[in-house]
């Protein structure tokens, strides 16, 4: 009986079929995309950071 259950998957793939999924999996995975948005944003400023640092590191 386990086997009928549907587990959502704990990625998303972009362009991925959204038809079947409830309301709340489509929020879990907006939830998803947005923890990923964020991590990518971060790491963006991560390296703004370091080449601000190189810039100033080699300007004369």
């Amino acid at each position: 009986m386990d086997e009928d259950i549907r587990k959502p998957p704990r990625n998303h793939d972009v362009g991925a079929n959204l038809d079947a999924l409830s309301v709340n999996e489509l929020e879990e995975r907006i939830g998803l995309l947005e923890a990923e948005i964020a991590r990518l944003r971060a790491a963006i400023a991560s390296k703004g950071d370091s080449r601000a640092a190189a810039e100033a590191a080699f300007k004369f």
